[in-house]
């Protein structure tokens, strides 16, 4: 399967929400196109970069990501498990992190390979991927969005994305995920980029 949310594709999906939904086609007036975001492929790489991000900023988890990948030098299992805990506490990664990690790297050492994983459905990735020890639906769908550009994942938890719509839709109260699955249903199949877009949003929030 191909990756679909390309600039391209982002631009093209949301013109197609915006014309039913006035409230995304004001804030794209406002805030403007996201861009692509793709982590490079299906990889050990990513799925460790995924591991690094839960529960931070960004910025934060690039700042340690960027520890752990000088240290390593190629980001292979091998040389992740090569490093003592102590190392990889000392890059950032917290104890549970660092056992995630060494999870993740053992079952790539054991035959699991993350670009098998691009023929098979959104549901089989979600189930190959939730099965690793430390990767909850969250992560799955960071792999299915930025790994392999699946067009209709829908994050309803992320709370960056909760945030951006209660502000989009003028909401009392951040929204939980079957309030957020509810206003969700209408961007079918598009859910994907709309969840790039408000990304966005929140990282440019209108005056």
């Amino acid at each position: 399967m191909e990756f679909r949310l390309t600039t391209k594709d982002l631009k093209i999906a949301l013109d197609k929400v915006a014309r039913k939904d006035k409230d995304i086609r004001a804030a794209l007036k406002v805030v403007g196109y996201p861009v692509e975001r793709r982590s490079g492929g299906p990889s050990f790489e990513h799925l460790l970069r995924i591991i690094v991000g839960q529960q931070l900023s960004v910025k934060a988890a690039a700042t340690i990501y960027d520890r752990v990948e000088a240290a390593m030098g190629e980001v292979i299992p091998e040389n992740f498990l090569d490093k003592s805990d102590q190392e990889l506490r000392e890059f950032g990664l917290s104890w549970q992190k660092i056992e995630y990690g060494r999870g993740l790297s053992k079952a790539v050492l054991d035959g699991f390979r993350p670009k098998d994983l691009i023929k098979k459905s959104d549901q089989e990735v979600l189930e190959t991927i939730t099965a690793l020890k430390g990767f909850g639906r969250w992560s799955a769908e960071m792999f299915l969005m930025f790994s392999l550009g699946r067009p209709d994942i829908w994050p309803a938890d992320d709370l960056a994305i909760q945030e951006a719509v209660k502000k989009l839709k003028n909401l009392k109260e951040r929204p939980k995920q079957k309030k957020m699955d509810e206003i969700a249903e209408p961007w079918r199949p598009h859910r994907a980029s709309v969840a790039v877009f408000l990304w966005h949003f929140y990282s440019n929030p209108p005056l």
